[in-house]
């Protein structure tokens, strides 16, 4: 059970589906930074993935759409952009999400490994297959369908998948 204002509000905007990634909500990525309430106000803070993120004017306009709909006539929807987003952003829930939908999810803390030694030489990323499990992969772009993901291959089952980068 909803308790207060801001919590149904929370919950209402924690709903609404990322526009590039629509089985994930904003909360499961993680752009959906914090709701709150004051004298009937509703505020909502998202967090890009990135500066440049083209989709956030939509993510903006469909928090305030739902929360409008929901009976919250004043909505503001501002971006916080400090801390930045990271990919240990999305949720467990998020990260099975990508998965079940063919997405390779990025690996949590992936870019940040201080106990790790600097190693000179190409260094292999061990990407698991969502479709098959195995971890016998190939990179074939940095680029994917959108600038957050790379394009990735199955050197096993030979099918082709988007993998989320570790930002």
């Amino acid at each position: 059970m909803v308790s207060t204002v801001s919590e149904r509000a929370r919950e209402v905007a924690a709903a609404v589906p990322d526009p590039e990634l629509p089985m994930l909500t904003l909360a499961d990525l993680g752009v959906l930074a914090d709701v709150e309430e004051a004298d009937g106000a509703v505020t909502a803070w998202l967090t890009p993935t990135y500066s440049g993120c083209p989709a956030i004017a939509e993510m903006a306009a469909d928090v305030s759409r739902r929360l409008r709909a929901a009976g919250f006539d004043r909505v503001e929807v501002r971006l916080r952009i400090d801390p930045p987003w990271s990919s240990d952003r999305i949720s467990a829930e998020g990260r099975r999400k990508l998965a079940a939908a063919g997405i390779a999810p990025p690996v949590p803390g992936g870019m940040r490994q201080p106990d790790r030694m600097l190693q000179l030489g190409p260094t292999r990323r061990v990407v698991a297959c969502p479709q098959c499990g195995s971890e016998d992969t190939e990179e074939l772009s940095r680029f994917g369908s959108t600038a957050c993901k790379s394009l990735w291959r199955c050197r096993s089952c030979r099918e082709p998948f988007d993998r989320i980068k570790e930002i």
